[in-house]
């Protein structure tokens, strides 16, 4: 089977970066200056939620459904620098050429790894690829939003209409499975200052298994799995997950629904 790649990103603001664009001086601290670029982005749209290139990349995790494994982790070290986090995944990418899948990622996590990529140097020719090196990938790429060798789940299932999009905590709890715990993606700036980046990882790798446990069920509902083949696959899930250590791991589980499917 094709190696399959669920994934998630978290971000905080990217201060240096607004404090660079809008010149502002060295003694004024990070907390000062993302207030201020939340106070200007709602005096914009309405919402302090970032231009997509002012989000710094602080945690990737993954999900990787291979040969006859399954696993989750979080890329790099806690403390490692966001390029090469970033480069860590396109390096991911370009060993295992896997199918990726993420709830939101075309319209949020690729853009901003685009752009984050861009700015550290990050390079990535496997995924660019849009046929140029592989004639396969000129039929079926990362790029294009219609093909599935990344699967965005939530456009997918929207029919690609932004006003029919559902977040993936309804999704994955209306499904049976966990959903998010204790956590969201508003809350990881303020853990973030806290030095409470193991939680923010935790997060996000609850998040690739619930965006993984949604696929498969997407999988069953398209036919691409019988209900035995779902079944096992979930087995395989669960009974990774009892064999990791975590903390996170055992609420996780804890609040798996025993009659989801």
């Amino acid at each position: 089977m094709l190696p399959v790649l669920s994934f998630d990103i978290e971000t905080v603001p990217d201060t240096e970066g607004f404090r660079l664009l809008h010149d502002l001086p060295q003694d004024v601290s990070a907390s000062d200056i993302a207030n201020i670029a939340f106070h200007q982005r709602r005096q914009q749209n309405g919402s302090d939620f970032l231009a997509l290139q002012l989000h710094r990349v602080v945690a990737i995790s993954c999900a990787l459904r291979e040969d006859q494994t399954f696993r989750v982790w979080s890329l790099g070290a806690p403390d490692e620098p966001e390029g090469q986090l970033i480069q860590r995944f396109f390096d991911g990418i370009e060993k295992y050429t896997p199918n990726l899948v993420s709830w939101n990622g075309g319209g949020f996590d690729l853009p901003v790894l685009h752009y984050r990529g861009l700015i550290h140097g990050v390079r990535a020719p496997r995924y660019w690829d849009m046929g140029e090196d592989d004639r396969d990938f000129k039929w079926n790429n990362y790029i294009s939003r219609y093909h599935t060798r990344h699967l965005d789940l939530m456009d997918m299932l929207a029919l690609f209409q932004s006003r029919a999009n559902a977040p993936l905590d309804d999704m994955a709890k209306l499904c049976g499975f966990p959903g998010k715990l204790g956590m969201d993606g508003s809350k990881v700036w303020e853990a973030y200052q806290a030095g409470e980046i193991e939680a923010i990882r935790d997060y996000c790798e609850t998040d690739v298994v619930n965006t993984y446990l949604v696929y498969l069920r997407f999988q069953l509902m398209r036919g691409a799995l019988q209900q035995d083949a779902y079944l096992n696959e979930i087995a395989l899930v669960k009974n990774t997950l009892k064999s990791y250590q975590g903390a996170h791991w055992g609420e996780f589980l804890a609040a798996w629904s025993p009659s989801a499917i």
